[in-house]
């Protein structure tokens, strides 16, 4: 087999990958596996190639098993990228990179609340509600790395504060998190269409101002018990 950068799966032995017509093959004599956490080391020995990329899928998550490449190559540019990383100049690039990235998750987190504010849209005797709602959604959805919907970027941020909010809902609000859901392809969607039904009605006598019963209302009853 042509010794090619490609994209593989764990295989049944140590030394061994599943390609992606689902055959097993050993790992090239004098190559040995760099593990995910560096960033920086793993794309300068991936652009250095060729590399087997490692990655097993769990459910609609796939997660990096790190990255197999001649042993020369990782060892000769960790050690190139070692000494990069001792010098000054390279310790007040990372000190920049890290507050701009600060100051961008701060301009979003914002951002994020404040449409997040503008999809709950509460009639103004609700106004502590909907603030209290909105910060709790925003402070569960925006971390960086949280894996949630708010971080992607692949839809409009409006549609990420809604699905947001009734994500949150689904967990602060519902039984969802202790109902025993069949195995059957769809239900759990089926489910959680539910749930996101019955999430937007009781926004909506919110956003109308209708009276509510505190003491019963599922929403209220997340921010008191």
């Amino acid at each position: 087999m042509t010794i090619a950068s490609r994209v593989v799966s764990p295989g049944p032995s140590d030394r061994t990958v599943r390609t992606e017509d689902g055959k097993t093959v050993p790992i090239p004599d004098g190559w040995e596996l760099l593990p995910p956490g560096d960033a920086g080391l793993t794309r300068r020995v991936k652009t250095a190639g060729p590399t087997w990329t490692v990655q097993e899928k769990k459910g609609r998550r796939t997660f990096s098993k790190g990255v197999w490449a001649p042993k020369a190559t990782i060892h000769s540019i960790r050690s190139d990228l070692e000494q990069e990383r001792s010098t000054e100049s390279y310790a007040k690039r990372k000190v920049a990179d890290a507050n701009r990235r600060e100051k961008k998750q701060t301009e979003y987190v914002e951002d994020f609340g404040t449409a997040v504010l503008d999809f709950l849209n509460f009639a103004s005797r609700y106004n502590t509600l909907s603030l209290k709602l909105a910060a709790a959604v925003t402070l569960h959805a925006t971390p960086v790395g949280s894996g949630t919907v708010a971080r992607t970027e692949r839809i409009p941020i409006e549609q990420r504060a809604e699905s947001a909010v009734i994500a949150w809902m689904r967990h602060q609000t519902t039984a969802y998190d202790n109902l025993k859901i069949p195995r059957v392809k769809g239900e759990r969607r089926e489910v959680r269409r539910m749930l996101a039904d019955q999430s937007r009605q009781l926004l909506e006598d919110y956003r109308r101002g209708n009276t509510v019963n505190a003491a019963l209302c599922p929403l209220q009853k997340a921010f008191t018990e």
